[in-house]
């Protein structure tokens, strides 16, 4: 649904599209496949050529394989398509930096400081963002547990990350029970 001028003639000109798959390996482990692909609906000059409506302009991938704690101990990128062939796919296997990271613990803030800016390519860093989310809904229900909360006595992950499951909230007071907080009414002003 567009977000303005929903009458108003458009034409598609870019497309990106994201896809992240997870699998589980008959050795306990999880493999991560995660896709970048932007395409122009139009003939586009780019790096001294034309690249033809319909080919992708970037078409890349990342791969990781993560332990039953959202550890990554194994990962490599691949990058098919790009703008700048003999440049773009030049980053050697930096993205091997991502071992040793947690998905659920700073995986965010840690691939910004070992991957950011010129250190890697800008849409893998970018693709790096979603993972740990899209990971998180493949294993929640069975390596995440997503109704009782931690060994330490803290609630679910997911609890106080968006609104719909703000720990004061109606959705927390029905699904979630144990961990609902009440919000103490405000103490009446003198007037």
């Amino acid at each position: 649904m567009p977000a303005a001028h929903p009458s108003v003639t458009r034409r598609p000109l870019h497309r990106r599209a994201l896809d992240v798959q997870v699998f589980l390996r008959d050795d306990g482990l999880f493999d991560v496949e995660a896709s970048l692909v932007d395409t122009k609906s139009h003939d586009v000059p780019l790096a001294g050529q034309t690249r033809r409506a319909g080919d992708p302009i970037h078409e890349m991938r990342l791969c990781l394989t993560v332990d039953q704690s959202l550890t990554v101990t194994a990962a490599s990128s691949d990058t098919r398509w790009m703008p700048y062939v003999g440049a773009c796919s030049e980053h050697g296997n930096a993205y091997a930096q991502l071992v040793g990271l947690n998905l659920m613990k700073g995986f965010r803030h840690a691939v910004a400081e070992r991957l950011g800016g010129t250190r890697g390519c800008t849409h893998l860093t970018e693709l790096c963002q979603i993972l740990p989310t899209a990971v998180i809904q493949a294993l929640a229900g069975s390596v995440v547990d997503t109704r009782e909360g931690d060994a330490a006595g803290n609630p679910p992950f997911q609890l106080d990350r968006c609104h719909a499951l703000k720990r004061d909230s109606a959705t927390v007071a029905k699904f979630y029970p144990r961990w609902h907080l009440t919000t103490p009414e405000p103490a009446p002003t003198a007037s």
